[in-house]
């Protein structure tokens, strides 16, 4: 795959920022790291790889950006309103600077926004939160519920980070159709220790009418088993969106 290193200066961090892109042309797709991880971390550990093909044929383009979660929800050096500040901030980069960056180098309307366990967090969160700019949600084992990082704080930023605490709340309006317009997909291993947290999400979607794929296969909360989903919930997408028949 054709590899592209960037970085840059961001305001909303005050500091550079990384990030890894993979092909030409195609439907971007943001791929978060997992708790603590770098922008080379699916790189490294494989999942870019189970989807080379269709980068290589300028069907999908992949952004990897960085994750800054050791400065944000596992910074016990700092007041937890500040780790959920500081997760904005990082929230800002992708959305007001990756995100653009992606459409425009792709020409594309929309993003999707995939991740592994904690990266499933980030892609589900900000999915719910800015609807309108996302296409497909692709969350592997995700893990959506942030309360465990707060050390008993919460506040108005808490709970619209908190996607279990904001979804059974979204009354009907033109935001909720927003998301019902959302390819999702929350896919665990039937022995994942994150399987119970997605069947939770999944009922609060279904309570709102939120169409959405819950894909319960065999494995464990680990690389072997997102490497297997990954390729299959890319080439969903690419069929929902008539790029594949």
């Amino acid at each position: 795959m054709n590899e592209v290193y960037r970085r840059w200066y961001t305001p909303h961090l005050s500091r550079d920022f990384e990030m890894l892109i993979f092909g030409h042309a195609g439907y971007p797709v943001i791929v978060f790291p997992t708790s603590m991880g770098r922008y080379y971390q699916n790189k490294d550990f494989g999942l870019l790889e189970t989807v080379a093909s269709l980068v290589d044929r300028g069907l999908v383009k992949l952004y990897t950006p960085d994750g800054i979660d050791g400065e944000s929800w596992y910074n016990k050096g700092i007041h937890p309103a500040d780790r959920v500040r500081t997760h904005m901030g990082y929230e800002n980069v992708i959305l007001q600077e990756v995100i653009p960056f992606a459409l425009e180098e792709t020409g594309h309307p929309k993003v999707a926004l995939a991740g592994c366990s904690f990266g499933g967090y980030h892609a589900a969160n900000m999915t719910f939160r800015y609807p309108g700019r996302v296409g497909a949600l692709m969350s592997m084992s995700g893990a959506f519920d942030i309360k465990q990082f707060l050390d008993g704080f919460y506040d108005d930023n808490c709970y619209f980070n908190n996607p279990p605490d904001y979804l059974p709340n979204i009354g009907e309006s033109e935001y909720l159709e927003q998301i019902r317009r959302v390819g999702i997909v929350l896919g665990a291993g039937d022995s994942d220790n994150c399987l119970e947290d997605n069947k939770r999400l999944a009922s609060m979607l279904g309570a709102k009418g939120i169409p959405h794929w819950l894909d319960i296969r065999p494995g464990t909360h680990d690389w072997p088993l997102w490497r297997a989903m990954f390729p299959s919930y890319v080439h969903n997408l690419l069929r929902h969106e008539g790029i594949l028949p």
